[in-house]
């Protein structure tokens, strides 16, 4: 049996060891820390490693971001804070019995091919246990890399960053809000770190100012009705009629709608780009601290000075006491000795973000390095899928060229589409990336096909959600639970909301959600079509 290192037991290294048991192979996963759960797992203390805020609440619904054969518990809050992450992680780990499979305080010094590669394609891996100092290397015929790309924090310039008295710091260490009450903060970057950072100082802050260089548009995580906005964005019938708008016509419809939630031009938000040309910013508190004047928006910074910062629209905030930089992270692979793997401008050439095209035979893989519009977690479970079935020879990749003109294809497309930025460099859409990764596996659902068969199924899935259940329908591993925990999404949907008492109405029903669905695309559908032949 082939034994795969598995770098990092977070929220990508956990499913990659539970797919190499489940077809046969032997995992070893390295994992630095003392516990599972990776960033999701907070700490007081981090010592470099990347970590949640200890508010956090993740922006994906949990039906959305759970493993396709483990749902996450109906009792479950939709969108969790993160000790829930870290409550489910666990669940999962202990239901397939994978901390026996964990080295926990272990570092991954080096991992480079053998001598002899070409025949075997095997790896060394250096490793250190933390404990003893000991230095050992152990040999393994393929390597995943669950690292994530939350790696180096990217700490932008200023002038006059080294006269500043005040305190400065990144978001990465940046805890909660206690030591800043009563001061005047400026946060730098308006991702979701930046605005849920901004958000919470002012609560306690005496003023906080929000520092943007191009604005954004803000995302609710509630949609209609207080349905999950993931809920009604990805869904494969939403993809399709996507591809027949004008990309104009469906640009300006989310706009409209998220501009009748709140005026991004009042508020000083809205950017110069479109509505998908950047990661959209998900914050559910972010308007009413601007309307309370706890948070003000400010545009770039120009300089700091001993006490105060200097905005690029010439304004002077003076009396500063800190300034906390939520501007992100550079990802890399510095451990693994291998040219195909190295990062520049937070770039990297893999195939399906998975594979280094010229990398042969394919027996390393990087898993969960995406920055999805969607959970990351049901992806970085199906690359694993892709990576083991290729490791045992089960389905092969294409020819080296075809890999590279995808991998071209895809930087196009980003290129074309959102603003240049570091954070926008492995940027993919939930929805298409997912079919893209289970054709490879052979997982993806035949939606003709389920039409005829299953008519039933076939609507909940071609119309409803696309939860990551419909990859075990069909092709390897299949779950024999996966259509029953389709038809009833919504039952784990709704439960947190129910009384104990009260029974689940017809009008909240799946079927229910997804005919009105349907009637309110045909509606903007005929809009869209009179408004461009008018």
């Amino acid at each position: 049996m082939k034994r795969i290192a598995i770098i990092g037991a977070g929220a990508s290294g956990l499913p990659s060891i539970k797919t190499c048991v489940e077809d046969d192979l032997i995992p070893v996963c390295f994992e630095r820390t003392d516990d599972i759960g990776g960033l999701w797992n907070f700490r007081e203390t981090r010592e470099g490693q990347g970590c949640v805020m200890k508010s956090t609440i993740i922006n994906t619904s949990k039906e959305m971001m759970s493993y396709s054969d483990f749902p996450i518990p109906r009792e479950f809050p939709n969108f969790m804070h993160n000790t829930k992450v870290m409550e489910y992680l666990r669940l999962y780990a202990e239901r397939f019995n994978l901390a026996k499979y964990i080295r926990f305080l272990t570092e991954v010094l080096k991992v480079k091919p053998v001598r002899n590669f070409s025949e075997t394609g095997q790896w060394d891996v250096e490793i250190k246990d933390l404990t003893t100092g000991a230095v050992t290397t152990e040999t393994f015929d393929g390597v995943l890399v669950c690292t994530g790309h939350h790696a180096q924090k990217h700490v932008p310039r200023f002038d006059g960053d080294d006269q500043f008295e005040g305190q400065r710091i990144h978001t990465h260490d940046y805890r909660d809000p206690k030591g800043f009450e009563d001061k005047r903060v400026v946060v730098v970057g308006i991702g979701n770190s930046g605005a849920d950072a901004a958000v919470e100082l002012g609560k306690v802050c005496k003023q906080v100012y929000l520092s943007t260089r191009r604005g954004t548009w803000v995302q609710y995580r509630l949609s209609d009705n207080g349905v999950p906005f993931d809920f009604h964005r990805s869904r494969h019938f939403v993809y399709d009629i996507r591809r027949l708008i004008p990309r104009e016509a469906w640009n300006f419809h989310a706009e409209y709608r998220l501009n009748r939630r709140f005026d991004h031009d009042l508020y000083g938000l809205r950017p110069d780009h479109r509505y998908d040309a950047q990661h959209v910013t998900i914050n559910d508190d972010l308007p009413n601290q601007i309307f309370a004047g706890l948070v003000k928006v400010k545009p770039n910074v120009r300089r700091l000075t001993r006490t105060g910062v200097e905005f690029e629209d010439g304004t002077v905030e003076k009396d500063i006491d800190a300034v906390i930089y939520a501007t992100g992270y550079l990802f890399g692979f510095p451990f693994v000795y291998h040219k195909a793997l190295e990062v520049k401008n937070n770039q990297v050439n893999l195939f399906k973000y998975v594979f280094p095209p010229s990398v042969q035979p394919p027996t390393i893989a990087v898993i969960g390095c995406v920055q999805p519009l969607g959970a990351v977690m049901p992806i970085s479970e199906l690359q694993a899928r892709l990576a083991v079935k290729v490791f045992k020879g089960e389905r092969k990749l294409p020819t080296v060229d075809v890999m590279w003109k995808d991998v071209w294809k895809k930087k196009t497309e980003i290129s074309n589409r959102y603003v240049e930025s570091l954070r926008h460099t492995i940027q993919v859409d939930y929805v298409t990336f997912m079919d893209e990764l289970a054709e490879l596996v052979g997982c993806k659902p035949d939606f003709f096909r389920l039409f005829t068969k299953d008519p039933v199924l076939a609507l909940h899935v071609y119309f409803g959600a696309s939860t990551p259940y419909q990859y075990r329908l069909v092709g390897p591993n299949p779950w024999p639970d996966a259509r029953q925990t389709i038809l009833t999404t919504w039952d784990r949907v709704s439960y947190p909301y129910r009384r104990h008492s009260e029974t689940q109405t017809r009008q909240n029903s799946t079927v229910y959600s997804i005919v009105v669905f349907i009637i309110r695309v045909v509606i903007i559908l005929s809009i869209v079509i009179r408004w461009l032949f008018a």
